[in-house]
């Protein structure tokens, strides 16, 4: 699984899968079965994943989860306790479980997409994690941009001058 982990960059996923999720047919998708629970995934990747220089994850959980209750999902609580240690402290955004699962997917058209799928059997318990560069974050990237059309926009702005000028 360290491996597999090691193979990825930015803009592939990597799903901690309830072992109902569906197996995938398209390329770019790749499900090993692990034998473990969710929590003790996420916290080898989590641990895993702290320690690279080159990828930072993003972790993702269905929103659905919050609202499960143990008396319906026996041991959704303690999964619930369990994932919040193994989370590292990290933040979590929460979206519809349906959203999340087709943004995984839709990217598995481009960038590689590895599920864990656990031995975990309670609903909504999937952890999706994105990677993004571990040395460059977005907030870099925008103000890069920024500066990059506020150069070109000088340049362009010289041309006039300079036309005008030679006119």
């Amino acid at each position: 699984m360290e491996r597999e982990v090691d193979t990825l960059g930015i803009q592939n996923w990597i799903i901690v899968a309830e072992s109902s999720f569906p197996v995938a047919s398209r390329s770019g998708v790749r499900t090993l079965v692990v034998d473990g629970e969710i929590p003790e995934i996420v916290d080898f990747i989590v641990n895993h994943l702290e320690k690279s220089e080159t990828v930072t994850p993003s972790f993702n959980t269905a929103r659905e989860l919050s609202f499960v209750s143990n008396d319906r999902a026996p041991g959704i609580d303690y999964l619930r306790k369990q994932l919040n240690g193994a989370l590292h402290g990290h933040q979590v955004r929460q979206m519809d479980n349906r959203s999340l699962t087709l943004l995984a997917h839709s990217d598995a058209s481009r960038y590689a997409v590895l599920v864990l799928k656990s031995k975990t059997a309670l609903p909504y318990s999937s952890v999706f994690i994105e990677l993004d560069s571990g040395y460059w974050d977005r907030e870099s990237e925008g103000r890069l941009r920024q500066e990059m059309k506020a150069a070109q926009e000088r340049a362009r702005q010289q041309q006039i001058e300079a036309n005008e000028t030679n006119n």
